[in-house]
């Protein structure tokens, strides 16, 4: 029989009063002088509240407690709004709600960008909803131009700078793949990363070989050595990741079988009177196993 799934909110949007509404937190002066502060602001000027308000219920005559959005509501009332579309929530804790939340990735940026163009929507209109410069609008929609389609989905769930995917425009095909794929496997999407990964690209790897690559503080010498040791490192991760499958299925099976071979009281107790250092190592060897699928 399928369980039923419990509804976290009501399924109707309702309209409160501003004042009806307690915020957890306080407007700070840092914060509404932040550039985000000043970008929702902008939005809500050009386009109205796209996501309404989360609140939750409290006793019947107190107001409303906020939930998320906060920013949202500083925002309609220094604009002088008295009402705002809301989600009333079964749950009145801010972290239940927001962890899970996704925010919208570099590409997925992109990609509804790009879609808001095509069906009519001005680069100018779309910056002002941002609060950003026209400019920062044209780099966002022509960010996956000489990225590859490859490249492209690896990165699609990522929240990567566009400095970035500009670094990786510069490589070719087969070295921006590779490029991208250490960065995912070292969870490192940063600019300065993936200038290094440039500078330690091959000239025939690279868009425009002729190009002379600076990075600041390294001679010819060093640039060639970074080269070297970027290649080795490469070739010794995809080694490991190669044999990393088979090497978690050994150490299950292994801490199974030794699992079992310590659940006999009187093989522990020989083990731990004869042998306590293989004892102890056989316990470690289950304890890892054991993270090892918990983290999976």
């Amino acid at each position: 029989m399928p369980r039923k799934v419990k509804v976290a909110f009501d399924r109707v949007v309702i309209e409160l009063q501003l004042a009806d509404i307690l915020p957890l937190r306080q407007l700070t002066a840092a914060i509404e002088i932040s550039k985000r502060f000043g970008r929702i602001v902008a939005s809500i000027d050009t386009v109205g509240l796209a996501e309404p308000l989360v609140v939750a219920k409290q006793k019947e005559g107190e107001p409303y407690l906020l939930v998320d959005g906060h920013l949202r509501y500083y925002a309609l009332l220094k604009r002088g709004d008295t009402k705002v579309r809301c989600i009333v929530s079964d749950d009145d804790e801010a972290f239940t709600y927001n962890k899970r939340v996704n925010r919208l990735a570099t590409v997925q940026e992109h990609y509804m960008i790009d879609r808001a163009v095509r069906r009519g929507a001005s680069e100018e209109k779309i910056a002002r909803a941002f609060g950003v410069e026209v400019n920062v609008v044209r780099r966002r929609r022509n960010l996956l131009t000489g990225i590859t389609a490859e490249v492209a989905n690896l990165l699609a769930d990522r929240h990567i700078s566009i400095q970035t995917f500009e670094v990786l425009k510069k490589m070719k095909a087969p070295r921006q793949f590779e490029a991208a794929e250490l960065m995912v496997s070292l969870n490192n999407f940063s600019h300065s990363y993936a200038k290094a990964l440039l500078a330690a690209t091959n000239e025939e790897d690279l868009t425009k070989p002729n190009r002379k690559r600076r990075v600041g503080g390294l001679t010819p010498d060093q640039m060639a050595r970074m080269e070297r040791e970027m290649e080795n490192l490469s070739r010794d991760m995809k080694a490991v990741e190669d044999g990393l499958g088979d090497d978690v299925l050994h150490l299950v099976v292994a801490s199974r079988y030794l699992g079992k071979l310590l659940a006999n009281e009187r093989i522990t107790a020989y083990l731990e009177r004869r042998h306590p250092e293989i004892s102890a190592e056989f316990r470690t060897i289950i304890s890892n196993a054991s993270l090892e699928q918990s983290a999976q």
